[in-house]
């Protein structure tokens, strides 16, 4: 149904600012903080990862990290060494270009408007939105995947996403249900993101534990799952990755920095080789190749097939690629793909 054809449900935002101050979620870490550094440090975690999986790494990060300032001046390195394990990488990098840029350019202290949060790297139109509402109580919206389900389900929005035009009017939308009090942001804002994470799930709708259930268009078609609409799937690709797992007599591994682009860019990794036969040649002093089981590695959009090969050899005689050797009192501290890292300590 076209924008100009939704109408707005009444109340939709004091209903929901009122769940979640009985049932929302009230203890996650990152709440109850007007400290824009560590919602947008959870918010960048928290982008195509699990709660559960985020929570241990906030805590290390503001150990290790406790404000801009300290994120800002540590070396690259020890901040995708803090994220590895944690998956997509860029993630990271913009993290640390972000606050170099909140120190350069905005003197330390983020900027308060979703506008200009966004002119930050690695910062989008919903992280923005959502730090400025959290933070400084505007009154502008947040379309994540979850929030997107929610309205397009509340709203009976069944346009296709996949088309640009369509998700801008979805936008609007957003913006169009807002509470009137900016006083009610943070909380509101909140709302749909817990509404969407624990009551209106991607395969389950538990419309019966749902605030808004009386105002929900799928729910009175009695197709809530059919929401939201997008067509256009992920191409996914696949490529097939030699490892070459060197050792020598003093147990350290060889270990390169991959490039800046590309798969596990800026991490530490096994030497990686397009095929056996490049493998075996990039160490020819080495001993005899033990072939370590194959398996598939899952991203996002791509599945890597991995074949590892285990090599010993001295140290005087390295392996002819890029690298160094390092020990395992050393690699485990470093910034390693979380296949890499779980090879090493099998």
């Amino acid at each position: 149904m076209p924008e100009s054809l939704i109408s707005l449900p009444d109340g939709f935002a004091h209903l929901m600012v009122d769940w979640q101050r009985q049932h929302g979620r009230q203890s996650l870490p990152w709440q109850n903080t007007q400290d824009p550094y560590r919602v947008w440090l959870s918010e960048i975690m928290l982008q195509q990862t699990q709660v559960t999986t985020v929570l241990d790494y906030f805590h290390r990060f503001l150990r290790r990290f406790p404000d801009v300032a300290s994120l800002a001046s540590a070396p690259q390195d020890d901040v995708l060494a803090l994220w590895s394990g944690l998956g997509y990488y860029s993630r990271a990098r913009n993290l640390h270009k972000c606050a170099q840029e909140v120190m350069a350019r905005f003197g330390g202290s983020f900027p308060r408007s979703a506008e200009d949060l966004q002119t930050l790297p690695g910062i989008g139109r919903s992280t923005a939105a959502a730090i400025a509402a959290f933070c400084f109580q505007e009154r502008v919206a947040i379309l994540d995947g979850n929030v997107k389900r929610v309205l397009t389900r509340v709203l009976g929005y069944g346009e296709d996403l996949a088309a640009a035009k369509n998700e801008k009017a979805l936008w609007t939308l957003a913006q169009d249900l807002l509470p009137a009090q900016a006083a009610d942001m943070p909380r509101y804002t909140q709302s749909l993101m817990d509404l969407g994470a624990t009551v209106c799930l991607p395969r389950k709708a538990q419309c019966e534990t749902c605030p808004v259930s009386a105002l929900c268009q799928a729910r009175a078609r009695g197709e809530p799952l059919a929401y939201p609409v997008k067509t256009r799937k992920l191409k996914r690709s696949s490529a097939t990755l030699w490892l070459l797992w060197a050792v020598n007599a003093q147990g350290q591994v060889w270990l390169q920095k991959r490039p800046d682009k590309g798969i596990w860019a800026g991490l530490f990794s096994l030497p990686v080789f397009e095929s056996e036969s490049d493998l075996l040649a990039a160490w020819p002093q080495g001993g005899e190749p033990r072939y370590i089981a194959s398996w598939k590695h899952v991203l996002t959009h791509r599945d890597l097939y991995l074949h590892p090969v285990q090599m010993q050899g001295c140290e005087q005689m390295p392996p002819v690629c890029e690298g160094q050797w390092v020990g395992s009192d050393t690699w485990p501290v470093l910034g390693l793909p979380a296949p890499i890292r779980a090879l090493l300590v099998s």
